[in-house]
């Protein structure tokens, strides 16, 4: 699988394990930077980038990185068609495959630990979309509202 990823200074040393890590399982990393450690670079250079890149390329996967992962989610999720998924754990980073259909995890490098970010990644790798019709209907009411903006109908229970 072909896996884009960005980040910034306070992830460089995990982006870096990661792109190992992912290039023994076989995958193709493509990296979008950060290229050396910087530590006055600013994530949405590098996390925009790989961002766009997954929107792209379909059928690929993205990992954005940072000091504590949300300002890289936010940024990600403003790429028209990404899902980017904050997760802290393997069952977070499970459920937003399997009911959300995320294609990019987000992880913080100052509250996760090595081997915990790489069981994340595999995990998020792994995992697939349930495809269940209550998470696609979700998703499309999502994809609808950033395609139109106008918000889904309210249900009839409401008033």
């Amino acid at each position: 699988m072909r896996i884009h990823i960005g980040g910034d200074h306070a992830s460089y040393e995990l982006q870096q394990a990661l792109m190992a890590h992912l290039a023994e399982g076989g995958h193709e990393v493509v990296n979008h930077g950060p290229f050396a450690y910087d530590a006055k670079d600013d994530y949405p250079v590098f996390v925009l980038r790989a961002a766009e890149a997954v929107a792209s390329d379909p059928g690929s996967r993205g990992i954005v990185l940072g000091g504590s992962g949300n300002g890289e989610q936010m940024a990600a999720n403003k790429v028209d068609g990404v899902r980017a998924a904050l997760a802290y754990s393997t069952e977070l980073a499970a459920l937003a495959r399997e009911h959300n259909d995320a294609q990019i995890v987000s992880i913080g490098a100052r509250f996760t630990p090595e081997d915990a970010a790489k069981q994340i990644v595999d995990t998020f790798l792994v995992t697939e979309f349930s495809d269940d019709e209550r998470h696609s209907r979700r998703i499309g009411m999502v994809s609808a509202y950033e395609a139109d903006k106008v918000l889904p109908p309210l249900p009839d229970s409401a008033g």
